[in-house]
């Protein structure tokens, strides 16, 4: 999808200025934002917007990299220089909520006319919470679901209207679908040594009854049982250990596996680069009936707590807020509000798919909260691993997880 640029007309301008009450000062305030967004992408255009509007508040922005975010943003905190507002990565989130780094923005909200905390899906507001407060507001968000290739559904005898809807019926279609003499997977997905890993398996874990602080439970063994499985029959590739979600992905687009296991952030690579007609279904639960979950991803807002503009910043969160409705039209991601309807695409597959999506989001769980995540998701990465090579037993592994997580949640 194309990016489209937003113009700020007078009318919707005097709007907004009354929408959020403000009013143009001689000396305007000035608001620091901090995040990853390039220039097609929200933060820049939004708040090129909320600028036209001349409402006393003046936002100066600054795109940092993924791979700095943490460190610089504690080193910026700690020293004082950090922004008013920055974008983080929703299972970070409380690690700076904790330690009394971002600003408790519970009241404001409960206030604000425009933030309405119903609204959101409710794994992406569970992120921002700690310890009971509001310490920030969604971004946007993503999930994952299970891409299917009805002509190879069908090649195979299988029902291209009927996809897997349990672990079971997935490992039989896994199956039929993998070809080894055409070079077929029946399945691609991503079991890699890092966040990628732990982001698609603890959904798994999640429908059998475990969690992060639950690792060793027995639906969460058998849930890793059905990767061992998956790996062992070379239902998967065995690169599937070392490869993230885009390359996984890619496998399924060049035909060279039947499902995959992916995101909408995939939507429109998918539609270019796919030769073939496919669909989109929720994830397998382990039975019939059993609860559903899925991963949640992308971004959260939040305010510093050392901010010197705390009512200002507040203001340019709301109306970050306000413009949830073009988070998909203009920039192709999700809201991580239910109450935003996504604009049909006019691209049958696509707008199929993103129904599903939107279906998937009302499951999809935080990784934590827990300000100590990374350390908790690498005792599940390890897991995964020594499971999957072959080193442990999938119930060895997860009981060594869980005691490192134990360990870390003292």
């Amino acid at each position: 999808m194309g990016i489209r640029k937003f113009a700020v007309l007078g009318a919707v301008a005097l709007a907004t200025v009354s929408l959020f009450g403000l009013s143009a000062k001689a000396e305007d305030v000035t608001i620091s934002v901090w995040s990853l967004d390039r220039d097609i992408q929200p933060a820049p255009n939004l708040i090129a917007d909320f600028n036209k509007l001349n409402t006393g508040i003046k936002v100066e922005y600054r795109q940092i990299q993924f791979d700095d975010v943490v460190s610089e943003a504690m080193r910026a905190y700690s020293t004082g220089q950090a922004p008013d507002i920055i974008a983080i990565d929703n299972p970070e989130h409380a690690l700076f909520a904790s330690r009394g780094a971002f600003l408790d923005l519970t009241d404001m909200i409960a206030k604000s006319t425009v933030i309405k905390t119903a609204n959101y899906f409710p794994g992406p507001l569970a992120s921002t919470v700690w310890d009971g407060k509001n310490y920030g507001v969604p971004k946007a968000t993503n999930t994952i679901a299970l891409y299917y290739n009805k002509d190879m559904f069908k090649a195979k005898g299988l029902d291209p209207n009927k996809p897997p809807q349990t672990w079971d019926e997935l490992l039989d279609a896994a199956r039929k679908l993998t070809d080894p003499a055409a070079n077929v997977y029946g399945l691609a997905f991503s079991a890699k040594a890092s966040e990628e890993g732990t982001f698609q398996f603890l959904p798994w874990a999640q429908m059998a009854g475990g969690s992060y602080e639950n690792i060793n439970s027995e639906g969460a063994v058998k849930a890793l049982d059905v990767w061992k499985t998956i790996i062992s029959e070379k239902l998967a590739s065995p690169d599937s250990l070392t490869r993230g979600q885009w390359d996984s992905t890619g496998t399924f687009n060049s035909g060279n596996a039947a499902m995959a296991i992916s995101g909408p952030w995939e939507l429109d690579r998918m539609t270019t680069e796919a030769k073939f007609d496919w669909g989109v279904a929720l994830l397998p639960v382990p039975e019939a009936g059993a609860e559903r979950s899925s991963a949640m991803g992308d971004f959260n807002w939040a305010i510093f707590a050392n901010t010197q503009h705390p009512a200002e910043a507040f203001k340019v969160l709301e109306y970050f807020a306000s413009q949830d409705d073009r988070m998909f039209k203009d920039f192709g991601q999700l809201p991580a509000r239910s109450d935003i309807a996504i604009p049909a695409t006019g691209v049958p597959l696509k707008d199929a798919a993103l129904k599903v999506f939107i279906e998937q989001l009302k499951y999809a769980k935080p990784r934590g909260p827990h300000p100590e995540w990374p350390k908790i998701s690498k005792a599940i990465q390890d897991a995964i691993q020594a499971a999957l090579t072959g080193q442990m037993s999938s119930k060895d592994a997860l009981d060594q997880a869980a005691e490192k997580i134990k360990a870390v949640l003292g």
